[in-house]
């Protein structure tokens, strides 16, 4: 398989599972502002949407978009309960909290990214939303569990830990939100996370 990613980015997500799970796969880096892969080819001829991540299998069929990636990706080797079997009501709980990371906290720091684009009123105003999200949904899950379904690791924590350290780089204060630090220190500590870390970074300063 080939994830498509770009350095810090939501493809983060993907590449720490891909690690969990002890699968095979070549990353390939993509520049996102040219739309360009490593070899100089179109990123847009693999995805039109022009974003990562993007898994390719090995078949050459492509998948798009975070949470069905990862849930795709868990499912390959369900013994390693990254997500709960299809059907039960823990599959369903999982796919609840993926659409909130993703439609709730993801694309709230899409104007962050943006800030000159947006303007300042929208930087706040989506600045305090996720103060929001993060203190009252986020906050009170982590407070009582140690990751956002229970006791276990699954892969909407891999996803929530991406958006959190775009929290971090934006001096969201962590102090206020003690499930939630302990939650960051917890998932930054595993193995797998700190394999992606170390890949990405090193991704980063070949491309430099």
């Amino acid at each position: 398989m080939k994830l498509y990613f770009s350095p810090g980015a939501c493809s983060f997500s993907p590449h720490i599972v891909l690690r969990e799970l002890g699968l095979p796969f070549d990353l390939v880096q993509v520049d996102l502002k040219a739309k360009k892969l490593p070899d100089g080819s179109d990123f847009n001829a693999i995805n039109p949407k022009g974003y990562v991540p993007v898994l390719q299998l090995d078949d050459g069929r492509i998948v798009t978009e975070g949470p069905a990636i990862v849930q795709y990706l868990a499912d390959l080797k369900p013994d390693s309960k990254l997500a709960p079997a299809n059907g039960t009501f823990e599959r369903t709980q999982l796919q609840s909290w993926l659409n909130f990371v993703s439609t709730e906290l993801h694309k709230s720091f899409s104007p962050l990214f943006s800030a000159d684009a947006v303007g300042e009123k929208a930087v706040e105003f989506y600045k305090a939303k996720l103060h929001s999200r993060l203190g009252t949904v986020v906050e009170p899950a982590l407070a009582k569990y140690d990751y956002l379904t229970g006791a276990e690791f699954t892969v909407v924590d891999a996803y929530l830990y991406v958006i959190l350290t775009w929290a971090k780089a934006f001096k969201f204060d962590f102090t206020q939100w003690p499930g939630i630090g302990r939650f960051f220190d917890r998932v930054a500590a595993r193995p797998a996370v700190q394999a992606a870390h170390e890949a990405e970074t090193q991704a980063k300063k070949k491309a430099a």
